[in-house]
């Protein structure tokens, strides 16, 4: 698996011009939608990848496809969700290249921001020794800065330290103050406006002078980072001349921007997404990243992968349907070449509880069936 999640630069142009590489791109591998995505290389890209309609291999082709043309690993940034899924493209990858594959820029959003902050965090006033603090440590300093400001006492109702976090990390994602946040879901909690804004800002301050940062703090801290100072924003994009990014659909605000600042040198990036799997608005992903793309790149080329692997035709038919009826949405038919397969049949439940039932009973049901 992948060797270190964002090395350094290790490769040279000869190492990555080795004779004893494979040969990765041959169109008969690709459908003629994904081989497009591979081998475009003229700006951005948004690449509208229906369910099972192969995005992960179309993203895994092209890293070995860029490094095959001769771009440094250190020169290519993929940014998924989670660790593993950077690690299984990059390894993917490997097979169908060699080893510098494994040597790509390639992880979570999360994890690239801790390694740029550790070399440019200088800039904004952290050290590069920060620590990053979990939730349990960021409730402790909650807790004792609750006492410190006298909002823990006897009889008082205030907010539990698990509410105080939830409220900081909603608003950090979905990029609003703590009013305007606290007005659309804790009006309850409107006696204490003041108070949390309060513990909010000794919160900010505590983490700064002690040199922490939590989770949500890595990427409001990159995106200053970028924003405020250009010399290391083109020093970034220009060590990052190709960005991949998958699940665009779910990422929010402040990523979406961070792609924008890393990218602004070039405009070389690659989204891949699904604006119909879009469900992770509660944790503040933005839809509105994936539609608005286009505009936020101009010249935007648009692929669309339609061909799916994993299904049938009549269920992508009733699944084309209900897509149909979404009111903003990018228009894609899904189909299959696997013949055969039966029509889906609908069940109507009253309530959710009814529906966990009939699922739960089926799946019992099939497992008994072997």
């Amino acid at each position: 698996m992948q060797k270190s999640l964002f090395p350094g630069n290790t490769f040279s142009e000869q190492d990555n011009q080795s004779s004893g590489r494979k040969k990765t791109i041959r169109r008969e591998d690709l459908n003629p939608s994904q081989y497009e995505a591979v081998t475009y290389l003229d700006g951005p890209l948004l690449v509208v990848a229906g369910a099972g309609s192969g995005k992960t291999r179309t993203l895994v082709y092209r890293v070995a496809h860029l490094l095959e043309l001769g771009i440094l690993p250190e020169n290519l940034l993929l940014l998924t969700f989670t660790r593993r899924a950077a690690q299984e493209m990059l390894w993917r990858a490997s097979l169908l290249l060699d080893e510098s594959c494994q040597d790509v820029a390639g992880g979570t959003f999360h994890a690239m921001a801790n390694m740029l902050l550790r070399r440019y965090g200088y800039h904004i006033g952290y050290p590069p020794n920060f620590t990053i603090i979990d939730r349990s440590d960021a409730e402790g300093i909650i807790n004792i800065l609750k006492s410190a400001l006298s909002l823990a006492g006897a009889g008082k109702r205030f907010p539990t330290k698990r509410v105080i976090l939830n409220m900081i990390s909603k608003a950090v994602n979905r990029s609003m103050d703590l009013e305007s946040l606290l007005y659309d879901e804790y009006e309850h909690l409107e006696e204490f406006l003041g108070d949390i804004i309060l513990l909010h800002d000794h919160y900010e301050k505590f983490k700064f002078e002690h040199g922490l940062m939590d989770y949500d703090d890595l990427l409001v801290n990159l995106r200053q980072v970028l924003k405020e100072n250009q010399q290391v924003r083109q020093e970034i994009s220009a060590r990052f001349r190709y960005v991949m990014v998958d699940e665009y659909q779910d990422t929010n605000a402040i990523q979406a921007e961070i792609v924008r600042l890393i990218a602004a040198a070039h405009d070389n990036v690659m989204a891949v997404g699904d604006d119909s799997q879009s469900i992770y608005s509660f944790r503040g992903a933005d839809f509105r990243n994936i539609m608005d793309f286009p505009q936020i790149f101009p010249n935007t080329r648009i692929i669309k992968l339609e061909e799916n692997y994993r299904s049938t035709q009549p269920i992508l038919s009733m699944t084309n349907a209900i897509i149909e009826q979404a009111d903003e949405k990018y228009t894609k038919t899904l189909f299959t070449k696997v013949e055969g397969g039966s029509k889906p049949e609908l069940y109507n439940a009253a309530d959710a509880g009814e529906e966990a039932g009939f699922v739960a009973k089926k799946i019992a049901e099939l497992q008994q069936e072997g």
